[in-house]
């Protein structure tokens, strides 16, 4: 597994109520990481959804604070809560997971990876509005 990217944000507030909204990522949860797609049976805090045409198995990490979304192939995106001293402190990596094919990987990795910036803002945003709180990148 190798790490092709990391994101990092600030949420002014604790973390505790940070993950209890980051981490209710079923479809309709509050997170702004809930699936949109369709969800399939659920073993404990581990589900699949069917968002867009692609597999997504989610896990959630109550303990560490942290949820994983992994695709068919390549990409898995984890993204965590920790202590910060303006709140916490978000952080959200994308890995490279496929055993070989790194040329390929490469290629259909520049996509997400150019989105990822936006979309991790506003996964930012979504948790500052519902927690009535500032919330914001931090710079790469």
């Amino acid at each position: 597994m190798t790490e092709l990217l990391a994101l990092r944000g600030v949420v002014e507030a604790p973390p505790d109520k940070v993950a209890e909204i980051l981490l209710d990522a079923r479809p309709g949860g509050r997170s702004p990481l809930a699936a949109t797609g369709s969800a399939r049976p659920a073993k404990g805090d581990q589900y699949t959804v069917t968002l867009e045409g692609s597999t997504l198995t989610v896990t959630v990490d109550r303990e560490a604070r942290s949820i994983a979304q992994q695709g068919e192939w390549w990409y898995r995106g984890v993204t965590s809560v920790e202590a910060d001293e303006r709140g916490s402190l978000i952080v959200h990596r994308v890995f490279n997971i496929a055993p070989g094919h790194r040329w390929a990987v490469r290629f259909v990795s520049r996509g997400p990876i150019a989105a990822a910036p936006t979309t991790f803002a506003k996964v930012l945003g979504g948790l500052g509005e519902q927690l009535d709180c500032a919330a914001y990148p931090l710079p790469s």
